[in-house]
């Protein structure tokens, strides 16, 4: 499963920096009534090719890829590091027809390190197994790598275009200031904490929503994500509503057992839990004030990635 052979790559290129993170296992979710008849789970992912000539191995990190345009992240390394060049080039064919475009994806760095993602918009103009061929043109490091990936007619995960769902999700009043109840952040900003998703729906602002478990994330993103939403709120609290949901319905009781863990009910309901090999990663919505979802993120986004997004839908 994709989303496990990306958090193997990092882990094996540099350490954790989510805060307590440690591999475990992962609980079973909480049971969820099926995601929505239009929404049909995409199809289990293809792995990576083998690496190219020059050494250079694709991984995605987008594993919700639909027909229309999207954002579309992936990291790329060789057999002993991350490739970190300013940017690189992403050529998208459809087997069989003449569907595809070029588009140059720059690198995005995570917090703590080195390491990052390449993240571009891509256009599919059908379901299918598209192509992807990136070249890499650096002085450090050259190269091309291919990777198959499954375009699917829809999105079993809440979409862009889409209404937000109105998720009673926990709050510094719902669980009597308790934060523990609520996050498994060891350093919580309680501002992402005073709304609920529903309340922020119904504010007449834009939201960002961040999906996250600080301390028990698979790779070294979740954490720094929180954190990175933190960042854009104290820039714009005047201009927009922001809400962390905890992956975890309880990480007051799991105390670094994860077979105690039970998924928070808002996890089922934006369909994030049916992504395939789903190992607790964030995902981050950007909504209008309309409450219709205008940007998403699988994986970690930059604060300037975001910032932008919020911007679109104010």
């Amino acid at each position: 499963m994709r989303w496990r052979a990306v958090a193997i790559a990092v882990v094996a290129l540099a350490a954790s920096a989510c805060a307590g993170a440690a591999p475990a296992p992962t609980p079973t979710p909480t049971p969820a009534a099926p995601p929505p008849a239009a929404l049909s789970p995409a199809a289990p992912p293809p792995a990576a090719l083998p690496p190219a000539a020059a050494g250079i191995t694709p991984l995605l990190a987008t594993t919700q890829l639909r027909v229309g345009t999207q954002r579309v992240a992936f990291l790329l390394h060789s057999a002993t590091t991350l490739i970190t060049a300013p940017e690189v080039e992403v050529r998208t064919s459809l087997p069989g027809t003449s569907l595809g475009e070029s588009a140059v994806a720059p690198f995005h760095l995570w917090p703590f390190g080195t390491r990052g993602t390449y993240a571009t918009e891509l256009t599919f103009e059908a379901a299918g197994e598209w192509r992807l061929d990136i070249t890499v043109d650096d002085p450090a490091f050259a190269g091309e790598a291919s990777i198959t990936v499954h375009v699917a007619e829809r999105s079993s995960v809440r979409d862009v275009g889409e209404l937000a769902l109105f998720s009673n999700t926990k709050t510094l009043r719902s669980e009597n200031g308790d934060l523990s109840r609520i996050t498994t952040s060891s350093t919580p900003d309680i501002e992402l904490y005073r709304l609920s998703v529903a309340e922020a729906l119904i504010s007449g602002r834009p939201s960002v929503i961040v999906f996250a478990s600080p301390a028990f994330c698979t790779s070294p993103t979740c954490g720094p994500q929180v954190e990175t939403v933190s960042e854009l709120r104290a820039r714009h609290a005047d201009e927009a509503d922001f809400v962390h949901v905890e992956v975890y319905d309880n990480p007051d009781e799991i105390q670094g057992d994860l077979t105690r863990g039970t998924y928070t009910p808002a996890l089922s309901a934006w369909g994030i839990d049916t992504v395939e090999g789903y190992l607790n990663e964030s995902w981050v919505f950007v909504l209008g004030s309309d409450g219709r979802i205008t940007a998403r993120f699988e994986g970690y986004a930059t604060l300037d990635e975001l910032e932008s997004a919020l911007l679109a839908a104010s």
